[in-house]
């Protein structure tokens, strides 16, 4: 028998070596590779092929024209839950669902197979972390102990896919978590690259055969990223992310993949003592307790997907004690923030280099769209020059480096949710014309085409002011 070989595989990205390194040569990582078991020939490296011992089996190919079928779905009855995945959940789909240890992850799975068992479908419950004592107490805190849903507490893999085979296909299993399931083809230790790379290959391939809807759960770096290969990201259908900080009472469900639905929706629950409640009006609830009469505050009109949503932006400049000045931003790009502040000092004539600036997203929600750049400049002029803004005018609109104020797209949603929430006013750049008519805006828009517009409206309201 031919001597088996190690192998030494980075924990992080998957990347095969045939000795020990301190630095990973493909993610840049420290101390990230491990060893593990390799293949059996000396001459194949440390991955090795197998001789096919049969011909491959010929398949029917088709065309792209003909009838084409939407892929069957079963509502969780989570109405935020479905608003992520893009309706419910595809038969025979795999999500990977990814988020901080205690966000509420569990929580919301717990609260999702109950509904749906409930409604007479059989879900599994296959918990490697948690006894199913410990998994009974948190159905029975959130007052779901009554649900029909199946429990057990395993991580063989070949167990698990056994056991879910026997009788009516689950409609949906969950496997919590993917980090400690084990297969008995690889020969290495749970958690590793290999291990969770072969485990959830067996349960793509359940998945695919029975129709099961599988949600894997994902444990998560210290950088915020899904621990283990990147390649488990790539095959799975659906990535989700769970995000929200545990100094704030809701929470953030965000699709960073989805090939069955939108990729830029979120949905937003609230923790209570009773588990994760739904929030249908997540602008109201970011912008409660906010103080109107304080310098340095705008109120951003944003889009995340199809739903408008209000957030309030928090800036403080303040006079430095330091060399280098300080630039701070929680919420928001950190690159972004040095653009903005860039094109003040350069185009809107302000002296910011000797301040240092603090830029915060209340409520702890994160804005990737740059249409928040006119609401972060207006705070942060605000905040200089110790003028509050007008406190029923909401801002957007995107910054150029020359100075020009960008229009952004759905700015009558954007408007829709202000004035509906009680906004008289919008500054904003002026709206696209489409074949030469003006869109009617459902409440006052000021129109603004550059940054000294914007500088010196705050001024002058300034000058009115005293």
């Amino acid at each position: 028998m031919a001597k088996r070989h190690p192998s030494f595989v980075c924990q992080e990205c998957g990347a095969v070596y045939t000795r020990w390194k301190g630095k990973c040569e493909a993610c840049g990582g420290w101390n990230t590779i491990a060893e593990e078991a390799g293949s059996a020939s000396p001459m194949a490296g440390p991955v090795a092929t197998r001789p096919s011992r049969a011909k491959g089996r010929i398949f029917p190919l088709e065309g792209l024209s003909g009838e084409s079928k939407e892929a069957p779905r079963t509502p969780s009855g989570i109405a935020e839950l479905d608003r992520v995945t893009g309706g419910g959940f595809v038969h025979g789909s795999i999500i990977l669902l990814g988020g901080d240890p205690g966000i509420g992850k569990s929580t919301l799975l717990m609260q999702a197979s109950a509904a749906l068992a409930l409604r007479g479908e059989r879900v599994a419950y296959i918990s490697g972390e948690e006894a199913v004592a410990q998994v009974r107490l948190r159905a029975e805190r959130l007052g779901l102990g009554q649900a029909p849903v199946e429990l057990a507490s395993e991580t063989n893999v070949e167990d698990i896919i056994a056991t879910l085979s026997q009788g009516r296909p689950p409609a949906l299993a969950i496997i919590d978590s993917i980090q400690t399931m084990w297969t008995e083809t690889v020969e290495s230790a749970p958690g590793t690259v290999t291990q969770v790379r072969g485990s959830a290959q067996a349960l793509i391939r359940f998945a695919k055969t029975t129709g099961t809807a599988v949600i894997l759960v994902g444990h998560v770096t210290k950088d915020g990223q899904i621990a283990g290969p990147r390649v488990v990201e790539h095959m799975v259908d659906a990535v989700v992310s769970f995000e929200g900080d545990t100094g704030h009472h809701f929470r953030i469900l965000r699709a960073v993949k989805n090939r069955f639905g939108p990729t830029d929706e979120i949905g937003v629950f609230e923790m209570s003592d009773q588990g994760l409640r739904e929030v249908t009006n997540p602008s109201e609830l970011f912008l409660a307790g906010r103080d109107m009469a304080t310098a340095g505050t705008a109120v951003f009109a944003g889009m995340e997907g199809t739903r408008p949503l209000l957030v309030e932006i928090q800036a403080l400049v303040a006079p430095t004690s330091l060399g280098t000045p300080r630039r701070a931003v929680v919420g928001w790009d950190q690159s972004r923030l040095s653009m903005v502040l860039a094109v003040l000092e350069a185009h809107g004539g302000l002296k910011l280099g000797m301040h240092d600036v603090y830029l915060n997203v209340a409520g702890g929600l994160r804005i990737t769209e740059p249409a928040a750049d006119l609401a972060a400049a207006a705070a942060l002029v605000s905040s200089l020059s110790g003028n509050p803004l007008p406190p029923d005018t909401v801002y957007f609109g995107e910054l150029g480096l020359s100075g020009a104020i960008r229009p952004v797209a759905q700015s009558p949603a954007r408007l829709k949710e202000a004035a509906k929430l009680g906004f008289s006013g919008a500054v904003a750049p002026a709206p696209r014309l489409e074949k030469g008519k003006p869109e009617k805006l459902p409440l006052a828009t000021s129109s603004i085409g550059h940054i000294t517009d914007l500088v010196a409206g705050i001024a002058a309201r300034r000058r009115k002011a005293s």
